[in-house]
Protein backbone atom coordinates (compact mmCIF):
# COMPACT_ATOMS: atom_id res chain seq x y z
CA UNK A 1 0.00 0.00 0.00
CA UNK A 2 1.12 3.58 -0.75
CA UNK A 3 1.77 6.04 1.88
CA UNK A 4 3.27 9.25 1.79
CA UNK A 5 4.87 11.19 4.86
CA UNK A 6 6.08 14.40 4.93
CA UNK A 7 8.69 15.77 7.08
CA UNK A 8 9.38 20.05 6.96
CA UNK A 9 11.11 22.24 9.02
CA UNK A 10 13.91 24.60 9.17
CA UNK A 11 17.33 23.76 8.78
CA UNK A 12 19.11 21.56 11.50
CA UNK A 13 15.74 21.23 13.04
CA UNK A 14 15.60 17.16 13.11
CA UNK A 15 14.46 16.35 10.13
CA UNK A 16 16.30 13.76 9.05
CA UNK A 17 17.42 11.97 11.92
CA UNK A 18 13.59 11.69 12.39
CA UNK A 19 12.63 10.24 9.02
CA UNK A 20 15.71 7.87 9.59
CA UNK A 21 14.06 6.34 12.84
CA UNK A 22 10.80 6.51 11.51
CA UNK A 23 12.11 4.15 8.38
CA UNK A 24 13.59 2.04 10.35
CA UNK A 25 10.80 1.58 12.49
CA UNK A 26 8.52 0.08 9.22
CA UNK A 27 11.70 -1.59 7.41
CA UNK A 28 14.56 -3.46 8.52
CA UNK A 29 16.12 -2.57 5.47
CA UNK A 30 15.00 1.10 4.55
CA UNK A 31 16.24 2.66 1.39
CA UNK A 32 17.49 6.34 1.30
CA UNK A 33 17.60 7.90 -1.49
CA UNK A 34 19.70 11.25 -1.42
CA UNK A 35 19.25 13.72 -4.27
CA UNK A 36 21.41 15.83 -3.55
CA UNK A 37 24.69 17.18 -6.24
CA UNK A 38 28.08 17.91 -4.87
CA UNK A 39 28.54 21.71 -5.14
CA UNK A 40 31.58 21.88 -3.42
CA UNK A 41 33.96 20.12 -1.23
CA UNK A 42 32.77 21.14 1.90
CA UNK A 43 29.49 20.10 0.64
CA UNK A 44 30.96 16.83 -0.27
CA UNK A 45 32.18 16.59 3.31
CA UNK A 46 28.32 17.00 4.62
CA UNK A 47 27.24 14.05 2.39
CA UNK A 48 30.06 11.78 3.11
CA UNK A 49 29.05 12.47 7.10
CA UNK A 50 25.37 11.59 6.36
CA UNK A 51 26.42 8.66 4.69
CA UNK A 52 28.45 7.27 7.52
CA UNK A 53 25.84 7.95 9.87
CA UNK A 54 23.72 5.48 8.21
CA UNK A 55 24.23 1.55 9.34
CA UNK A 56 24.72 -1.33 6.89
CA UNK A 57 20.82 -1.77 6.73
CA UNK A 58 20.10 1.39 4.46
CA UNK A 59 19.89 1.01 0.22
CA UNK A 60 21.96 3.95 -0.73
CA UNK A 61 20.77 5.23 -4.01
CA UNK A 62 21.82 8.85 -5.35
CA UNK A 63 19.62 10.64 -8.35
CA UNK A 64 19.51 14.24 -8.97
CA UNK A 65 16.13 14.42 -10.61
CA UNK A 66 14.52 10.94 -12.29
CA UNK A 67 13.49 9.50 -8.88
CA UNK A 68 10.91 7.43 -10.72
CA UNK A 69 13.81 5.30 -12.40
CA UNK A 70 13.69 3.02 -9.34
CA UNK A 71 11.75 0.80 -8.73
CA UNK A 72 10.56 0.65 -4.75
CA UNK A 73 7.65 -1.67 -4.78
CA UNK A 74 7.42 -2.61 -1.13
CA UNK A 75 10.04 -0.91 0.86
CA UNK A 76 10.37 2.19 2.88
CA UNK A 77 12.31 4.73 1.18
CA UNK A 78 13.24 8.02 2.55
CA UNK A 79 14.23 11.33 0.28
CA UNK A 80 16.51 13.38 1.24
CA UNK A 81 15.81 15.59 0.44
CA UNK A 82 12.76 17.76 -1.82
CA UNK A 83 14.60 21.20 -1.54
CA UNK A 84 18.33 19.42 -3.07
CA UNK A 85 16.07 18.04 -5.76
CA UNK A 86 14.05 21.35 -6.62
CA UNK A 87 17.32 22.99 -6.81
CA UNK A 88 18.69 20.81 -9.48
CA UNK A 89 15.70 21.68 -11.66
CA UNK A 90 16.00 25.20 -10.92
CA UNK A 91 19.45 25.68 -11.61
CA UNK A 92 19.36 23.12 -14.92
CA UNK A 93 15.86 25.28 -16.15
CA UNK A 94 17.93 28.49 -15.79
CA UNK A 95 15.66 29.89 -12.40
CA UNK A 96 12.84 29.37 -14.60
CA UNK A 97 10.03 28.68 -11.61
CA UNK A 98 7.16 27.48 -13.77
CA UNK A 99 9.13 25.25 -16.02
CA UNK A 100 10.64 23.90 -13.20
CA UNK A 101 7.98 23.57 -11.31
CA UNK A 102 5.50 21.59 -13.90
CA UNK A 103 8.42 18.95 -14.07
CA UNK A 104 9.15 18.52 -10.67
CA UNK A 105 5.05 17.69 -10.32
CA UNK A 106 5.22 15.38 -13.06
CA UNK A 107 7.84 13.60 -12.29
CA UNK A 108 6.58 13.18 -8.20
CA UNK A 109 3.76 12.17 -9.91
CA UNK A 110 5.11 9.54 -11.86
CA UNK A 111 7.23 8.01 -8.79
CA UNK A 112 4.45 8.11 -6.35
CA UNK A 113 2.62 5.39 -8.72
CA UNK A 114 4.80 2.84 -6.67
CA UNK A 115 3.44 0.74 -3.62
CA UNK A 116 5.91 2.14 -1.11
CA UNK A 117 6.26 4.03 2.24
CA UNK A 118 7.34 7.70 1.14
CA UNK A 119 9.33 10.06 3.48
CA UNK A 120 9.85 12.92 1.82
CA UNK A 121 12.42 15.28 3.66
CA UNK A 122 11.96 19.09 3.40
CA UNK A 123 13.14 22.62 4.35
CA UNK A 124 10.74 25.73 4.81
CA UNK A 125 12.87 27.99 3.48
CA UNK A 126 9.94 30.52 3.74
CA UNK A 127 10.05 30.96 7.23
CA UNK A 128 13.04 32.91 7.40
CA UNK A 129 12.83 36.77 5.72
CA UNK A 130 12.66 37.96 2.33
CA UNK A 131 15.46 37.56 0.13
CA UNK A 132 16.89 40.69 -1.30
CA UNK A 133 18.15 38.44 -3.93
CA UNK A 134 16.03 38.10 -6.74
CA UNK A 135 17.22 34.01 -7.60
CA UNK A 136 16.80 33.44 -4.03
CA UNK A 137 13.38 34.94 -3.58
CA UNK A 138 12.22 32.68 -6.91
CA UNK A 139 13.91 29.45 -5.81
CA UNK A 140 11.82 30.38 -2.49
CA UNK A 141 8.50 30.51 -3.99
CA UNK A 142 9.27 27.43 -6.25
CA UNK A 143 10.66 25.61 -2.84
CA UNK A 144 7.06 26.94 -1.29
CA UNK A 145 4.91 25.84 -4.21
CA UNK A 146 6.27 22.61 -4.07
CA UNK A 147 5.69 21.90 -0.75
CA UNK A 148 2.41 22.73 -0.63
CA UNK A 149 2.08 20.57 -3.85
CA UNK A 150 3.31 17.53 -2.36
CA UNK A 151 2.01 18.08 1.66
CA UNK A 152 -1.48 17.95 -0.71
CA UNK A 153 -0.76 14.68 -1.19
CA UNK A 154 0.51 13.33 1.66
CA UNK A 155 -1.04 10.87 4.13
CA UNK A 156 0.92 12.60 7.21
CA UNK A 157 2.59 15.70 7.43
CA UNK A 158 5.25 16.59 10.27
CA UNK A 159 6.96 19.97 11.43
CA UNK A 160 10.08 19.40 12.96
CA UNK A 161 10.62 22.12 15.35
CA UNK A 162 13.93 22.01 17.86
CA UNK A 163 14.33 18.45 17.16
CA UNK A 164 10.39 17.51 18.27
CA UNK A 165 7.93 16.25 15.72
CA UNK A 166 4.78 18.34 15.14
CA UNK A 167 2.21 16.69 13.15
CA UNK A 168 0.16 19.08 11.19
CA UNK A 169 -1.58 16.21 8.86
CA UNK A 170 -2.67 12.60 9.41
CA UNK A 171 -4.96 10.74 7.27
CA UNK A 172 -8.15 11.47 9.46
CA UNK A 173 -7.70 15.52 9.07
CA UNK A 174 -6.93 14.96 5.24
CA UNK A 175 -7.88 18.62 3.49
CA UNK A 176 -8.71 18.76 0.10
CA UNK A 177 -6.43 20.80 -1.74
CA UNK A 178 -7.74 21.63 -5.50
CA UNK A 179 -6.18 24.67 -5.80
CA UNK A 180 -2.68 23.32 -5.97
Amino acid sequence: MRQITVITGGQRSGKSSYAQQLALSLDPYPVYLATSRIWDDEFKERVLRHQQDRGPEWINLEEEKQLSRYHLDGHTVVIDCITLWATNFFFDNQSDVSLSLSQLKTEFDTFIQQEAHFIFITNEIGLGGTSTDEIQRKFTDLQGWLNQYIASRADQVILMVSGIPVTIKTPNNNVSYDHI
